[in-house]
């Protein structure tokens, strides 16, 4: 699809569901996919962190796409089943699991309990042997480092993510002596947002020695391995995309070693990726209400902002804001850009999603589309502020915009059924059977 195909989609959704709105096109996901299995191949399962992006619609449409589910919360857990996804096909991971969500995961079958500490393997044990059950569990590994590149990274500092590389063996041993729990694997995630292949590269060798080293030293023959991506995408202008064959070459160099060994023979090596698969898949689309001059400075408040789209407004982790890139949507450039803050409706002064960002004159009406909105948006966002109506979300499948289930509100209780399209992946059957 065409630049310009995209934008007469995006004012088209604008026209029929309004402003502001998300637009997520499937399209884009699936050219994601189709380069991870690309470069990856058979060597990796894909698993998809539901957090980045939760969307009911979009949760049924990669039934089928990605081979797993990443969830961290019992209300992930019921939009996962509601949107068709076999239980066992999740793992839950989050450092603070209660126990009543715990319990409702063992209960549904969930395919692996993602430990953070040696309180949620007693609990699950627990709960598990209460119903007659032994649940598989992978341990959450904290790294004692990670190479420099990672806007976030939990390595070598107090986390509330997983064991402490140094306490691990003390935990496993204990795990091991739980008649409640099967320790299927190992799961590290302690870097997020790199676009240094070279890094990321570093970082999975590192991650598989300790892989290896756990499973020699405790005796375990692992099912499952799961290796946090931290594969980012290019929010800002002067951002360079990954380099993703660079990684995937080394990677598949590290795994033929390791399945050198029989104790890996069979184990199935899981990369999860939030952002990587739907963020640059997603436009926030938001009009201009009015524009005015402020001491020399060109300001456009628009009717989106950051109760609609926290990380835009640089309110999620970043530390020296930048802009995300944006572009008007619909007219041609035959104005010069030139300097404008682009702000939202919010009666706050951080309500700001652009500072002195270059754009061609911007008018009363104008839409505005902000790119890599696809992950962490609306439900990262505040949207209660200011008790403004919340943004309808749209995907494009085939060209087609259909208006998605929302999200928001929907969780609260497993009786509350979420209704979602009848829009699941052709493979979906296979992987839900």
């Amino acid at each position: 699809m065409t630049s310009q195909e995209e934008d007469d989609l995006l004012e088209k959704a604008a026209e029929r569901f309004g402003t502001p709105c998300f637009v997520y096109f499937t399209e884009r996901i699936e050219q994601r996919i189709a380069l991870l299995r690309e470069n990856f191949g058979e060597r990796l399962e894909l698993s998809y962190a539901v957090k980045a992006n939760p969307n009911p619609t979009l949760l049924a449409w990669l039934s089928g796409a990605v081979d797993r589910l990443d969830i961290s919360s019992a209300g992930e857990l019921r939009l996962a089943r509601e949107a068709g996804w076999n239980p066992a096909l999740l793992s839950f991971t989050g450092p603070g699991k209660r126990e009543v969500e715990i319990g409702e995961a063992i209960r549904a079958g969930v395919g692996h309990l993602v430990l953070e500490s040696l309180r949620e393997a007693r609990l699950a044990d627990r709960i598990a042997r209460r119903a007659a059950r032994v649940q598989p569990v992978l341990l959450r590994i904290s790294p004692e480092s990670l190479p420099k590149g990672f806007g976030d990274q939990m390595a070598g500092r107090p986390t509330p993510f997983g064991i402490d590389i140094e306490d691990a063996d003390e935990a496993i041993a204990e795990i091991q002596s739980l008649t409640g729990l099967h320790l299927a694997g190992f799961h590290i995630y302690a870097g997020t947002q790199c676009l240094k292949a070279e890094a990321i590269a570093e970082t999975y060798r590192h991650l598989l020695a300790i892989f290896g080293t756990l499973c020699s030293t405790h005796g375990v023959v692992p099912e499952v391995l799961v290796m946090g991506s931290g594969l980012g995408v290019p929010y800002h202008e002067g951002d360079t995309a990954l380099d993703l064959p660079s990684i995937a070459a080394s990677l598949r160099r590290e795994l033929a070693v390791l399945r050198e060994n029989p104790r890996f023979a069979r184990t199935q090596m899981v990369l999860e990726l939030g952002r990587y698969l739907v963020s640059e898949a997603g436009y926030l689309v938001t009009r201009v209400i009015s524009t005015k001059v402020s001491r020399g400075r060109r300001i456009a408040i628009c009717d989106g902002g950051m109760n609609n789209h926290l990380p835009a407004s640089g309110h999620f982790g970043m530390v020296v804001r930048r802009n995300y890139r944006m572009h008007r949507i619909g007219k041609a450039s035959d104005s010069p850009p030139e300097p404008l803050d682009v702000v939202g409706p919010l009666c706050t002064s951080i309500d700001r999603l652009a500072s002195g960002i270059e754009l061609p004159r911007i008018e009363e009406g104008d839409l505005l589309a902000v790119h890599n909105s696809g992950a962490y948006g609306l439900t990262a966002s505040p949207v209660h502020f200011i008790s403004h109506p919340l943004p309808e979300e749209v995907l494009v499948m085939a060209g087609t915009l259909l208006r998605a289930t929302r999200v928001l509100g929907r969780v609260s209780s497993p009786d509350d059924p979420v209704r979602v399209i009848d829009a699941a992946h052709p493979a979906a059957a296979n992987q839900n059977a």
